[in-house]
């Protein structure tokens, strides 16, 4: 397919975070967008204030007349997250339109150009969007296409004027399969997404196969104790080709040294705090001396970066009140996010509100949720998010509190946790997940702000 014959371009499930970027980037060529999603949000608000037209009901005779049937010049895009019985997706198919994955559109992209994509069931986001700010603040230059929205730069899909892109590589769905990547990063390989994979062999497999992908000369990167061979190895704490020594919090602020076999820095402070952000930095770094960017040009950078949304994300900052908000739904994502939420503030009392995400995933890792959750000093734990499953039989929310030997722990819904703040006024509270919880964000913004 040839995108410079791409005129318009409709989008079914155009408010996920991976399909927006994707329509914003034709927007930005001059095509027009339009799509379909099931839920309003702050994002398809956005495309909205964008020009892009979104609409909400699966109903086909909202459908355009441009868009009722096959064209050289139209482009046709799904996720695969969609419902497989929605009726757009029925009758596009009924006159023969061209139904492309998001991740082949991604790949044809990318395919003429210098990519760098970054893998991982967690990570990716933040290591992603660290290293376009990266190449973007140092005046190096990319585009890229990123799985949460920049802080810095408030979207998920940035512009440049070179060849380069930096592309979050989601193993979801296998869609990292279609990119051929100059460099390829791995931040890590948990289990999961085994409503997918089956087991955790089947996923690794996934991985080996990406890695197979790097064009001939190209370069990979990869975490220290993962299951792949790659170019560099990084870590924290730990030996090995690239690594992260002497981590410190100072005043809220992480430090580290980067070592390297010919590059040492001294004392970087990260923008963003967190454990886990300081390898995501180690990878960064990397990638970016790769490049030939200069040691103080990337040191200035990551001071800068900001992070992604609900990516370790303050809220409400002051004496009184923290407020952070988080994508994390996996047990090792937890861990990595609690242990430095207490490593930072080690003397308050963590409230933690947790919204499961997939009945699979929950019955999946009930065991290491419930033991990772037992961080909180209280716990206000929510439905599962259902997504794109049905319910299965015994796999609750009540179900999981009770596999916890925590002593302040309760089922609760929207209304209870915005009750249960504006009530106790907690000094330190987190929300976590993946699902909707994020709607929480700004009722508990306004009554920790007025508390």
């Amino acid at each position: 397919m040839n995108l410079d014959h791409i005129k318009r371009v409709y989008l079914l499930g155009i408010g996920g975070i991976g399909m927006s970027g994707l329509a914003r980037y034709f927007k930005h060529l001059g095509c027009d967008v339009q799509g379909y999603d099931k839920t309003e949000t702050e994002l398809t608000h956005a495309l909205v204030q964008e020009g892009i037209q979104v609409i909400y009901k699966d109903d086909v005779a909202l459908l355009p007349t441009i868009y009722q049937q096959p064209s050289g010049e139209t482009l046709l895009i799904f996720t695969p997250a969609i419902p497989k019985d929605l009726k757009l997706k029925a009758y596009f198919l009924e006159r023969d339109f061209t139904l492309y994955k998001r991740s082949e559109v991604l790949g044809i992209i990318s395919a003429s150009r210098f990519t760098i994509a970054v893998a991982g069931t967690h990570g990716k986001t933040t290591t992603s969007t660290m290293i376009a700010h990266i190449l973007k603040d140092s005046g190096y230059d990319c585009s890229a296409f990123l799985g949460g929205i920049s802080s810095n730069y408030s979207s998920n899909v940035l512009y440049g004027t070179n060849n380069v892109v930096v592309v979050e590589a989601d193993e979801y769905d296998r869609s990292f399969l279609t990119l051929h990547p100059n460099i390829a990063v791995i931040t890590s390989a948990d289990p999961d997404h085994l409503d997918i994979y089956g087991d955790e062999r089947h996923l690794i497999e996934s991985f080996e196969l990406f890695l197979q992908r790097v064009v001939p000369d190209g370069l990979s990167i990869v975490k220290k104790g993962l299951p792949f061979s790659g170019n560099i190895g990084y870590a924290k704490d730990e030996v090995c080709d690239a690594y992260a020594r002497h981590i410190r919090v100072e005043e809220g602020v992480f430090y580290f040294d980067y070592v390297a076999e010919k590059t040492e820095m001294q004392a970087i402070p990260l923008g963003i705090p967190g454990f886990h952000n300081v390898e995501n930095a180690v990878a960064a770094i990397t990638v970016a001396l790769q490049l030939g960017i200069a040691v103080e040009k990337i040191k200035s950078a990551l001071v800068s970066f900001r992070g992604a949304k609900r990516r370790f994300e303050y809220i409400v900052k002051t004496p009184a009140h923290v407020y952070i908000d988080d994508y994390a739904h996996h047990p090792e994502e937890l861990r990595a996010f609690l242990t430095s939420v207490k490593k930072l503030y080690p003397t308050k009392k963590l409230t933690v509100v947790f919204q499961p995400h997939l009945y699979s995933r929950t019955r999946d890792f009930g065991d290491g949720f419930a033991e990772v959750l037992e961080l909180a000093d209280e716990l206000l734990l929510m439905d599962i998010y259902p997504a794109r499953e049905l319910p299965i039989e015994g796999i609750t929310s009540s179900w999981l509190l009770n596999k916890m030997a925590i002593g302040s722990k309760q089922l609760v819904s929207s209304d209870d946790v915005l009750r249960i703040v504006k009530q106790n006024a907690p000094e330190l509270v987190v929300t976590v997940g993946a699902g909707d919880i994020d709607r929480l964000v700004k009722p508990l913004k306004e009554i920790l702000e007025n508390a």
